[in-house]
């Protein structure tokens, strides 16, 4: 598992500042460049309950030059390489519908658009993700505290109908299925971010633990069926015989 370098709210401002200024320089003021940030880039400029995310999934609408202006922020910032990517686009969570719901959030340097996803549709993304080592599950509950802490509550007819907007019938991850159904029966979401956080924490741990003596064999498809089987390890360790044999 790769090292993560924690990106601030304050921090994505700046760097999203120094991209326009840069790609304005690169590219002219005659073609516009527009950038929809989803995942955890969108909760950090639309929600409070987070703090840092490790990197910017987007889709970006721009002309070649864009790339350039990526790297030369990197540089200069000193991020990770894929600080800013579309990566997500090669996964489930990414509908081509999430450019029609998406939402203005500010404009940089006159040139550069930029947009995020909000509300029941990122709970739907973060859904249909699943991830039980990162902050999906945790943040699908945050949105949902957030929105009613603001008086407007999130219900479970929007969050199915943004599901089936954006992924039509495609099957969710059972660990979304199972906390959508928990959330929306007992609410109390405080409570439950908290013990959904330290679940997260523990998967991910459990994670670097087993890639330290695994290496490599971390794959997609297996990681869920590997954080059960190292949680069962620790609940019920192998038996070890420390009788001395006779002689």
């Amino acid at each position: 598992m790769s090292v993560e370098s924690p990106i601030s709210r304050e921090k994505l401002g700046i760097y999203l500042k120094a991209l326009g200024k840069r790609f304005r320089k690169l590219n002219g003021t005659k073609t516009p460049a527009e950038i929809i940030l989803i995942g955890g880039a969108s909760i950090l400029l639309n929600y409070g309950f987070r703090d840092v995310t490790y990197d910017a999934d987007a889709i970006i609408v721009a002309s070649s030059v864009m790339k350039e202006a990526i790297n030369y922020v990197r540089d200069e910032f000193k991020l990770p390489k894929e600080w800013l990517n579309e990566g997500f686009k090669k996964t489930g969570s990414f509908s081509k519908r999430l450019v029609e719901v998406s939402i203005y959030y500010k404009e940089f340097s006159n040139i550069l658009t930029v947009r995020t996803i909000t509300s029941e549709y990122l709970i739907a993304m973060k859904a249909m993700s699943g991830r039980q080592y990162k902050y999906d599950l945790s943040d699908i509950v945050g949105i949902l505290w957030e929105h009613e802490k603001n008086g407007a509550p999130i219900t479970r007819e929007y969050v199915d109908n943004a599901i089936i907007s954006l992924y039509g019938t495609k099957p969710l991850p059972m660990a979304s299925l199972q906390l959508l159904d928990s959330v929306f029966t007992h609410g109390n979401y405080e409570m439950l971010y908290s013990e959904i956080r330290e679940k997260e924490k523990e998967a991910k741990s459990l994670l670097l633990e087993f890639d330290k003596s695994n290496p490599g064999e971390l794959k997609g498809d297996s990681i869920n069926n590997i954080i059960e089987l190292m949680r069962e390890r620790k609940k019920n360790p192998p038996h070890i015989d420390n009788k001395t044999p006779k002689e």
